[in-house]
């Protein structure tokens, strides 16, 4: 009886040594994910910072070549997309709708003929979305 009981716990100590692993390896999978996830959205507001440098640059020489600012544009929308399907965080969510709202305003101005639309709001969005990224 003493080696039934034994064994039982043997048997018992066993599975409770693979569940307490499987559950440390998903923590550790999930951590990593949100890490890759975090990197990511921090990788892709940095692109979106570049695009944005160069909106305005384009913005101030849009007499010489209108194509420039909405090549920009279409920049920051790739990024925003990328940043969009890879992320459910609230608040990197709505940054993103933010910045897509200020950069669709740039487009239909150039598009009604304002050459110099004011960027303000696309670079304010970007900086939010950079802060809601490394926060």
């Amino acid at each position: 009886m003493a080696a039934s009981r034994r064994s039982r716990r043997g048997r018992v100590t066993a599975i409770a040594a693979v569940v307490a692993a499987a559950a440390l390896t998903a923590g550790l999978t999930t951590g990593c994910d949100a890490v890759n996830k975090a990197l990511d959205c921090v990788q892709t507001a940095d692109t979106i910072a570049d695009s944005v440098t160069e909106l305005q640059q384009a913005v101030e020489n849009a007499a010489n070549d209108p194509s420039q600012a909405d090549a920009s544009l279409d920049s920051i929308d790739k990024s925003l997309r990328k940043i969009g399907d890879k992320t459910d965080d609230a608040d990197v969510n709505k940054a993103v709708d933010d910045l897509n709202k200020a950069v669709d305003n740039v487009r239909t101005a150039i598009k009604n003929g304002d050459s110099a639309p004011d960027v303000r709001p696309v670079t304010d969005a970007a900086g939010e979305l950079t802060k809601v990224c490394t926060s």
